[in-house]
């Protein structure tokens, strides 16, 4: 066997030794956490009830009171176990604390696959390798090839909602993929070596809400935001870890956010704005489509922001322009002109 058939080879076997180790407590974890905090199974891409829910939240409008959002819609981690005995225990403890019209969710063979996938995909981006069709359908799709299109159309949705990553195809011929950072940001969250999950996602969530809110949301209008997916304040979350920590610290630390005092409260309150760092790496427009995307809609369709998104834009595009070597190389051109116009003779 050639020496490169060799490598690829032996790479492939170490990634499903890898995933395969990983793919038991991490996926059943996965799958619960991407669940409960962003898409229910209820919806095969994004949760109307919750995407309605943030809609309500992120605009401040008035919220339809029949749209609730809770994790007793969700299917639950022990769909991913294969024991019985833990899987009645699950279903006996939900029973005691969930509705009965929601005691009998079909369980979703394809729902399985997604988590599977969004799992798989979570190990190539900390591995810093790209992914294939014939890794995703050989490791995680299976059987389920003819559903292909679907799965990973769901797995990407998770991918961008939850963790703030797309996923770009960018070899057509072989169907190689990467995950990317949205939105142009270039900070994940992960400690560099380590584990851990992308935290961008919680990042692109807040710098929406700080936009839609005028550019100013209150520290209670933001986690009014998170705790309708699942976040709340206090309690350490299964991907994000300590959301307080996160967002007051850890992302102002980066520059992504400002978090301030609000000027004359007393008792004190607190407030967040954009920070330097996520002024220079994305913009409102990109921020604005991402909302949109979340609300079913364009961006037009919220005027006010669409306004200022643009304005933004052509700044944006008046200062590139201003800066770059040509625009510099003819003002000095004009100067010099007009100075030997004007000039003695």
């Amino acid at each position: 066997m050639p020496q490169e058939q060799e490598n690829a080879c032996c790479t492939r076997k170490q990634c499903a030794h890898t995933y395969s180790e990983t793919q038991g407590l991490e996926s059943a974890q996965v799958f619960e956490s991407t669940e409960e905090t962003v898409l229910p199974s209820s919806h095969p891409m994004m949760p109307g009830n919750l995407k309605d829910a943030l809609a309500a939240r992120m605009l401040n409008t008035p919220q339809d009171p029949q749209i609730e959002y809770t994790s007793s819609t969700t299917i639950s981690a022990t769909s991913l176990s294969k024991s019985d005995e833990s899987s009645s225990s699950q279903e006996e403890e939900d029973s005691s604390s969930t509705p009965s019209d929601t005691e009998n969710v079909p369980r979703d063979p394809l729902d399985e696959k997604v988590a599977l996938l969004v799992n798989f995909l979570l190990l190539k981006y900390q591995m810093k390798e790209s992914v294939t069709k014939t890794d995703m359908l050989h490791f995680v799709i299976r059987e389920y090839k003819d559903h292909f299109p679907e799965i990973i159309l769901r797995a990407s949705e998770r991918m961008e909602m939850i963790f703030g990553l797309d996923l770009k195809e960018v070899d057509p011929i072989s169907h190689s993929y990467v995950l990317l950072i949205k939105l142009g940001l270039t900070y994940d969250g992960m400690l560099s070596g380590e584990g851990g999950m992308p935290k961008t996602g919680i990042l692109i969530l807040i710098l929406g809400v700080i936009f839609m809110k005028g550019n100013c949301a209150t520290e209670e209008e933001v986690w009014e935001v998170l705790n309708v997916t699942g976040i709340y304040s206090g309690q350490k979350h299964f991907i994000f870890g300590d959301p307080t920590k996160l967002i007051t610290k850890e992302l102002v630390q980066e520059k992504y956010l400002k978090y301030q005092q609000v000027p004359n409260s007393d008792p004190a309150r607190y407030e967040f704005l954009w920070g330097p760092r996520a002024h220079a790496e994305t913009t409102k427009m990109k921020v604005l489509e991402f909302v949109a995307k979340v609300h079913g809609t364009d961006p037009s369709s919220f005027p006010s922001q669409y306004e200022e998104a643009l304005k933004d834009e052509e700044e944006r595009a008046q200062a590139k322009a201003a800066a770059s070597p040509g625009a510099t190389a003819m003002a000095g051109a004009s100067s010099g002109a007009m100075s030997s116009i004007y000039s003695d003779p």
